[in-house]
């Protein structure tokens, strides 16, 4: 799926069946160096509560909505609440393939709901955010991979509410991205998201339906229909690659235009998911952070806890940089 977020779960998943059912055909292998025991002190904090958190959660309800900070059990949910940005999951909570580092079921999803737009930018104008982030489950059932209902949420958000920022973290829409791509150019983001997830040589067992050339030529692509929109792409560490292959990719991605970067921890969400290889140090974050801002990434947030949303509202480049040739 549109995932980044959906792996962040800081407790196991509620739905021990059905994350057994889904990773009954996962590609991995556990080995005895896994990280299964208790997790290093930098990753051990409570996410704050607040009035507002409880008033964000009553209005989300209301609208019949669910937001990715809440689904992932995000450690950053009281922070990001509480300052104003919230991640939305449109098209159903049934995704059409099976990664091993995400907790959304797979399935036959339920057809998109017209309603669901309109619900979405009523739901941000009564919560008064600031910034809005949109994503999905994949949806390969859909000719256009749901880029439709992704133009509808943002055509409804900018009516509804102008003064937000819109931020959509999409599908690599497989077999339709020149269709899907024209149909979000007529009503742009602030900011065009699609994480690559992890390096391209785990993603046989991380992301099987993937392809990573895929998802590099999506963010080149994009960045050629609307070049005044920055593109942005993350990736999650700790599920067993190494340091030289985290920089091929983080130069690959700014080879295809990514002006903003992502990078944090990958959190198993239950002991049947993928597992953790390694938990990451906040040293090395920081040196990774250093190393993409010398390669020429205008935002880069890298960390333990963070996710693709994170703090996504802030340091959006006013320009992103030429498209490399």
């Amino acid at each position: 799926m549109a995932e980044g977020d959906h792996h962040a779960g800081s407790h196991p998943s509620p739905g021990g069946d059905r994350a057994a059912h889904k990773m009954t055909k996962a590609r991995f292998q556990r080995t005895g160096s896994d990280e299964s025991g208790r997790k290093p002190r930098w990753l051990r904090v409570r996410s704050p509560s607040s009035p507002r958190v409880q008033e964000i959660k009553a209005v989300l309800r209301r609208h019949e909505l669910h937001t990715v900070c809440e689904e992932a059990s995000c450690p950053n949910l009281g922070e990001c609440f509480g300052g104003g940005t919230a991640t939305f999951m449109i098209l159903g909570d049934t995704c059409t393939r099976r990664c091993s580092f995400c907790d959304v079921a797979t399935g036959r999803p339920a057809p998109a709901d017209p309603l669901e737009p309109a619900r979405l930018a009523a739901a941000v104008a009564d919560m008064g955010l600031g910034f809005a982030v949109v994503t999905s489950v994949d949806r390969d059932d859909l000719p256009d991979g749901g880029a439709d209902q992704f133009a509808e949420v943002i055509r409804e958000l900018r009516t509804r509410c102008p003064e937000t920022g819109i931020e959509i973290l999409t599908p690599d829409f497989r077999g339709c991205q020149e269709q899907a791509l024209a149909r979000i150019a007529e009503r742009p983001p602030d900011v065009f998201n699609h994480n690559v997830e992890t390096v391209p040589e785990l993603y046989h067992t991380v992301r099987p339906s993937a392809d990573y050339g895929r998802s590099l030529g999506l963010l080149r692509r994009f960045r050629e229909i609307v070049p005044g929109v920055p593109t942005k792409s993350g990736l999650m560490l700790g599920l067993g690659e190494d340091l030289a292959q985290v920089r091929r990719v983080m130069a690959d991605l700014r080879g295809h235009g990514v002006d903003i970067l992502t990078l944090g921890q990958y959190l198993a969400p239950s002991g049947h998911h993928h597992p953790v290889r390694a938990y990451i140090h906040p040293e090395t974050f920081a040196a990774l952070k250093e190393e993409a801002l010398e390669l020429g990434f205008l935002s880069v947030n890298a960390g333990p806890l963070v996710r693709s949303s994170y703090h996504a509202g802030d340091h959006i480049p006013a320009v992103p940089s030429p498209l490399p040739d």
